[in-house]
């Protein structure tokens, strides 16, 4: 996922469905909330750490560590705008 493009766009769909679907009334409140934590904490780590992965900022096998707060400050550079 070394293309910015398609990492912008992994990221920002499924929160824009999400939102959707809260707007139109799809879901209830606790399922809002629960996907949102789902996105933020399981897949916005996977896909931040997939990323950084795939440039060899970090091994693959810290994926996981980006969920430590502060992490996806420390690699903003790489992450949000190379």
């Amino acid at each position: 996922m070394k293309n910015i493009f398609i990492y912008y766009l992994t990221i920002l769909t499924p929160l824009a469905i999400i939102i959707w679907l809260n707007k139109t009334e799809s879901i209830n409140s606790t399922y809002f909330v629960g996907l949102l934590f789902f996105y933020l904490l399981i897949f916005r780590t996977y896909i931040d750490g997939k990323r950084l992965s795939d440039k060899n900022v970090i091994p693959k096998k810290d994926i996981w560590k980006m969920i430590i707060p502060g992490k996806h400050i420390e690699y903003f550079k790489e992450l949000y705008l190379k």
